[in-house]
């Protein structure tokens, strides 16, 4: 159940991403929602190594280690698309 709620948050987290972080990016809501789920996953397995506890399912906690994993992802995309 774990990775299925990660790709459950990474959808919501990607939309949140983009309104916290809103710019012309290019491919749009797609690709947004794509980095989020990438970087809920990334911040699922991150958190989990760093002792915040392990995914068992929805609840607030796991939302924002989501919502923070999509932000670190769609920032780096932006700084990697820069340059």
């Amino acid at each position: 159940m774990g990775i299925v709620s990660w790709v459950i948050f990474g959808l919501i987290a990607g939309a949140l991403a983009k309104v916290f972080m809103p710019g012309d990016d290019a491919g749009g809501l797609l690709k947004t929602t794509a980095l989020g789920i990438v970087g809920a996953v990334a911040g699922g397995f991150v958190g989990t190594a760093l002792g915040f506890g392990k995914v068992t399912g929805f609840n607030m906690r796991s939302f924002v280690i989501a919502i923070l994993g999509a932000l670190v992802v769609l920032w780096a995309y932006r700084l990697v698309r820069k340059s």
